[in-house]
């Protein structure tokens, strides 16, 4: 996958995706993995069944590398929300939550594909899967227990809250519209105060 451009990490192009994960990402959003043959991909891409098996083996080798990229993405988005922050707790965890959020609103189908078909992974590639993605909670745990030590935070439960306030962001994603009532901008500052309360900000 061609890294995004993240000098601005709120900006959101087109993913891209390489074509045979991109087909994928279609396919298992529509019908699920279960439900998606090899021939289906296939044609989603425009390409021979020998095509899609001169870039991956399996469709399980598919589908973790989809999901892979797409949590690459959102760990890139994050680390680059990190690093244009201020070195304070407040501002880290208002620029990984408004990350979070953006990601969730603009990366929709992904997100869909990402939490849902994690139970279609194997083992191996399941574990390998959650440790990227438990990389992402420990982000958000560390600027929680950082701002609960300072202070800055009056929560007595920064883990649960920071586990709050991941289930909050994630959530987003089973709603959220491009064409509904709130603006990205307006979406993102009502649930900055609510992820502020969730910590005691």
């Amino acid at each position: 996958m061609t890294a995004p451009d993240l000098a601005d990490w709120r900006t959101y192009d087109a993913p891209t995706l390489p074509r045979v994960l991109d087909a994928a990402l279609e396919r298992f959003a529509e019908q699920g993995y279960h439900g998606t043959s090899i021939r289906d991909l296939a044609a989603e891409a425009g390409l021979s069944v020998p095509g899609v098996y001169h870039h991956y083996k399996s469709k399980q080798e598919i589908l973790l590398a989809l999901m892979m990229a797409v949590m690459d993405e959102l760990l890139e988005r994050s680390e680059a929300a990190l690093a244009g922050a201020p070195d304070d707790p407040s501002a880290q965890f208002d620029a990984l939550v408004e990350s979070l959020l953006r990601f969730h609103m603009f990366r929709r189908r992904q997100a869909f594909v990402g939490s849902s078909e994690i139970r279609s992974l194997l083992p191996d590639n399941r574990q390998r899967y959650v440790e990227r993605r438990d990389e992402q909670q420990r982000m958000l745990d560390r600027v929680v227990e950082a701002g609960a030590a300072s202070g800055v935070f009056g929560t007595p439960y920064p883990a649960d809250a920071a586990r709050a306030v991941a289930s909050l962001c994630v959530g987003v994603a089973s709603w959220y519209r491009e064409d509904g009532p709130l603006a990205p901008d307006e979406l993102v500052a009502r649930h900055l105060v609510l992820a502020r309360g969730l910590v005691q900000a």
